[in-house]
């Protein structure tokens, strides 16, 4: 079995990363999401249970991925779980000088590779901290996170 993982903080999980989870679904056998806690990145604004059951939501359609969490090194998951490809989306060559030297150690440490998938170009400007900014002040974000999503983000602001 062919299994990879599409790593991230998805705080919140937008259109553009699933775009890529659906994009990678039929590569593999089995596409886990796998939320993890970046410690460069100020607390989030949804806990990681409330960010893997979101994604839960909006990939239940997908039958061969599934939603997990994870706190340690990324190459340690793997390794435990018999990963044996990591999916990246990269937007720009800005993600790409951002992922390139990750790859290299994690393919250093473990032999797990990494595939770059170039984003859909109607996401290529969308990021999580650009939705959490303009839903906090009040704008909509519609089309750029799944419909769940953006109403889960107006609720935490408005609370």
């Amino acid at each position: 079995m062919y299994k990879a993982v599409c790593p991230g903080s998805f705080d919140p999980v937008t259109n553009g990363h699933l775009s890529i989870f659906r994009r990678a679904a039929p590569l593999f056998d089995e596409v886990t999401v796998l939320v993890t806690g970046n410690p460069n990145k100020k607390s989030g604004l949804f806990s990681v249970e409330e960010r893997v059951e979101l994604i839960r939501e909006v990939t239940a359609d997908i039958t061969n991925l599934r939603v997990d969490s994870w706190s340690g090194l990324l190459v340690d998951y793997t390794t435990a779980h018999g990963v044996q490809a990591l999916v990246k989306g990269l937007r720009s060559s800005l993600d790409f000088d951002y992922e390139q030297p990750m790859a290299q150690v994690n393919r250093r440490l473990t032999g797990v590779e990494t595939l770059f998938l170039m984003t859909d170009e109607q996401y290529g400007y969308v990021s999580s901290s650009l939705c959490k900014e303009v839903v906090r002040f009040g704008g909509d974000v519609s089309g750029l996170v799944p419909a769940t999503v953006h109403e889960a983000m107006k609720a935490k602001y408005a609370g």
